[in-house]
């Protein structure tokens, strides 16, 4: 039995069931589960993919909705860059009067669309054979070859980009795809890979060698930036907060969440965090920080509770919001700080 065959008929056992995954393909669909799936965890892409397709169902409806609708529905899951150029992306495609591309060299013309999404929608919803090369493909593919520290240079993917289309020869490119991307999340895994149940361990020369952790090497990781902010947690006598939009800035940008700045001393907490409301507040109490991590800034954010007599009139880039359900773009850390103010 060949190394394809192998790899097919244990995807079919093995697979797990995701609503992405489901027959006929949408193309939108696996475009939308694509992006979400890039450095988020497939549990927490799961219902917000549901919910997502749910609300806007087409590339179309995802066209005339608006950035904001489109950030909201994308909150909690991160890396807002993403969900921003998916927006651009729907636009564009829309205004052209037609669907998506078929290849992956056009679908690289799209904002946001790299060679792994484009390979990953060029060959899962059309067909084409073209290798997606993500980081748990490289990783079967770096063990398989042996390929060593070479996994991480041209040359190594020139290397894998060959073994995957070798494997395609015979079987649909998309399975194909699917099954390495899944036997490397679930099998071939960075630590302990269970090497017993792998369908391609016959031919492995990693594991012939007894060494499968070590290929590829790792990466170098790069250094934690640690920062402390100050957030201002303004709640009304019903019970909403005081949201500000955040604009500009690295990160964070366009999403709603309570005033926050870096923090100072510990003694000027209430006046800093004071001074950061547009509205009179009275009664503040100082809060254990919460941590919040985004990509490699490590944040810990102090949360000063501050009650506000009535909700007044508010300037434009704010507004009163429910903190568990704002109804506008925001990050997981006001889910945090509302945990920790509401506690």
């Amino acid at each position: 039995m060949s190394d394809t065959r192998r790899l097919l008929d244990w995807y079919e056992r093995s697979a797990r069931e995701l609503p992405w995954r489901r027959e006929p393909r949408d193309p939108y669909g696996v475009l939308v589960s694509e992006l979400m799936l890039q450095q988020t965890q497939v549990d927490r892409v799961v219902p917000r993919f549901e919910a997502f397709i749910a609300r806007f169902p087409t590339l179309q409806a995802l066209a005339q909705s608006d950035e904001a609708q489109v950030l909201e529905a994308w909150s909690g899951l991160g890396y807002y860059r993403r969900a921003r150029s998916l927006h651009r992306l729907a636009r564009e495609v829309a205004g052209k009067g037609g669907g998506l591309p078929q290849t992956a060299a056009e679908l690289r013309q799209l904002p946001g669309i790299g060679p792994y999404t484009a390979a990953a929608v060029a060959s899962l919803a059309f067909a084409e054979a073209e290798p997606v090369l993500d980081g748990n493909v490289m990783r079967v593919a770096a063990r398989v070859l042996l390929m060593g520290s070479e996994g991480r240079a041209a040359a190594g993917r020139a290397r894998a980009l060959g073994w995957v289309r070798g494997l395609m020869e015979s079987a649909p490119p998309g399975r194909v795809n699917e099954a390495l991307m899944e036997l490397g999340a679930t099998v071939c895994t960075p630590r302990s890979p269970s090497c017993v149940v792998c369908p391609l361990r016959e031919g492995c020369r990693a594991f012939a060698e007894g060494c499968p952790e070590e290929h590829p090497p790792a990466r170098k990781v790069r250094e934690p930036e640690h920062l402390q902010w100050l957030a201002a947690c303004a709640v009304s006598g019903g019970g909403r907060w005081l949201l500000r939009r955040v604009d500009g800035g690295a990160i964070l940008n366009g999403l709603w969440l309570p005033p926050f700045a870096d923090a100072g001393s510990s003694e000027g907490a209430v006046a800093a965090a004071a001074g950061l409301l547009p509205v009179p507040a009275e009664d503040a109490v100082v809060l254990a920080a919460v941590r919040h991590s985004i990509t490699y800034r490590r944040i810990s954010v102090v949360p000063v509770r501050f009650n506000v007599v009535r909700e007044t009139p508010l300037p434009a880039g704010w507004a009163w919001a429910d903190p568990l359900s704002p109804g506008l773009p925001t990050s997981s850390l006001l889910g945090k700080l509302a945990a920790r103010v509401m506690k």
